[in-house]
């Protein structure tokens, strides 16, 4: 039975989007995005309204969204509004052509808001310890999350559509300031990183890597230092639009507030006391998503989770990942867990490149580790993964480029570790459970033992005696084989 379809429309005050959801609860996949960039709240500042225009590309753009969730048979469909449909004097209006076209839209507090935007950033970087930035066309919300909770949230009227009003009468930082100590935010973020949501700070983050040669473009857990989001608010203005407009992944309709983005990033973090950034592909949509869980399902780990429905859908076996990380664990019991959930992950993907033509199978797993749409994990983790897979796949010990440039020498050797004793293990069951279940491996100071039942001698060729010795000399081991 297919996995329930859940879609979410979500009316900003910058761009109205829907994005369809399939797939394990913890981390379904994203079947569909698309968003529209109808501008509520670029005439609230003004006008304390949303402008006939804007008015007008919300009901095409909902009309849109509304027969497409019909016709991909859409389970579920929440339609959420935040900050622009909350302060327009005429927001109502919205709402009543959101119903016209039978949606029912949720008009989210600030404090909603802020929950969803802190969640989102917790289902995508579990271990996040900091302050969530969610900034969007018409709110900018802080939320404080720590060991998976959120502490504490503000909202404050600070979207990008209305940073340009107050850079122009110069007085953006003070107003930031006043706004962060009336509210005792002040220094909240002292020592700890702001998680940036939200599409125009993405975009900076986009225009970072674009010139900078970032080797991986992935603009999940991207870092940026406070330092460097101030040079960036000095560059853009010096920045041609066709420049800009070159950027790879960056949306044509943010460039507009780009600037604004990072002046209003450059103040908070002077008056958050911030140490840096790191971005977040995930916010609001998927913080209700995350919201809806369990206790139980929430605690589950998103990489894993992940990389196992990739493996079940893209391999021949479908329990093989976690079978196969349970049976390489013994010579590397002593890693941190940290490395032991990146294995697990790398288990899982161990036989995406199976259908792939078998001189090019190394580099379908590199790719698959390396650019897949994985969470909870970091440019170092995605490399290690992918040096696993390219050595599994029989690519070699060595490193593919970009792998040496976003992780260190010690934590690609021990992926090829990884690699190696994964390649032992489909080799000897040929991707099947039995002999995987009736094996073990041991590791001592000297000898790297392979314990085979007695039926299953045969199976000890000259393949899997050649991947053997292979992972012996790699972990500086004698190969043992005993009955």
């Amino acid at each position: 039975m297919a996995a329930p379809r859940t879609a979410i429309i979500d009316i900003g005050s910058n761009s109205i989007r829907l994005v369809v959801y399939q797939g394990p609860a913890r981390l379904p996949a994203i079947l569909f995005n698309e968003k529209v960039l109808a501008g509520l709240g670029r005439s609230l500042a003004q006008t304390g309204a949303i402008d006939a225009e804007a008015m007008a590309a919300a009901e095409i753009a909902l009309a849109r969204f509304e027969a497409l969730t019909r016709e991909m048979r859409c389970d579920t469909v929440r339609t959420v509004a935040t900050a622009a449909a909350r302060d327009a004097a005429n927001g109502d209006d919205l709402l009543a052509i959101a119903a016209q076209h039978g949606l029912t839209v949720e008009l989210l507090s600030g404090e909603q808001e802020a929950r969803a935007a802190g969640y989102g950033v917790i289902s995508a970087i579990p271990g996040a310890d900091g302050i969530v930035g969610d900034l969007g066309g018409g709110s900018l919300e802080l939320v404080r999350v720590r060991d998976g909770a959120i502490l504490q949230h503000a909202s404050f009227p600070l979207g990008v559509l209305r940073i340009a009003a107050l850079r122009e009468k110069g007085g953006l930082d003070r107003r930031v300031g006043k706004l962060l100590r009336d509210a005792g935010w002040g220094g909240a973020g002292k020592g700890l990183p702001l998680y940036l949501v939200g599409g125009s700070w993405r975009g900076l983050a986009r225009l970072d890597m674009d010139r900078t040669h970032y080797p991986l473009p992935i603009i999940h857990e991207y870092a940026m230092t406070a330092e460097t989001v101030t040079r960036l608010g000095r560059t853009i203005s010096h920045l041609a639009k066709g420049r800009l407009k070159a950027v790879p992944g960056l949306s044509t309709g943010r460039i507009p507030t780009l600037g604004d983005a990072a002046a209003v990033l450059t103040s908070l973090l002077k008056h958050l006391k911030s140490r840096g950034t790191i971005v977040s592909a995930y916010g609001l949509r998927e913080g209700l998503l995350y919201g809806a869980l369990d206790e139980r399902t929430r605690a589950q780990d998103p990489l894993v989770v992940a990389t196992r429905d990739e493996g079940r859908r893209a391999g021949r076996f479908p329990e093989h990942g976690d079978l196969l990380y349970e049976w390489i664990a013994p010579p590397f019991a002593g890693e941190s867990g940290a490395d032991a959930r990146l294995r697990h992950a790398a288990c899982q993907l161990a036989d995406v490149g199976w259908r792939a033509n078998p001189e090019f199978r190394a580099e379908r797993g590199m790719e698959i580790a390396l650019h897949g749409n994985w969470v909870g994990v970091d440019a170092r983790g995605r490399a290690m993964i992918a040096q696993a897979l390219w050595t599994g796949l029989g690519g070699s010990t060595a490193s593919a480029p970009p792998l040496p440039l976003l992780a260190s020498d010690l934590d690609l050797r021990r992926a090829v570790g990884w690699g190696l004793a994964m390649r032992l293990g489909q080799r000897l069951s040929g991707g099947l459970a039995g002999p995987l279940q009736r094996s073990h491996l041991s590791i001592d100071a000297k000898t790297l033992t392979l314990d085979l039942n007695s039926e299953d001698q045969g199976l000890y060729g000259e393949a899997v005696e050649k991947r053997h010795n292979a992972l012996a000399a790699a972990l500086g081991r004698a190969p043992i084989v005993t009955a």
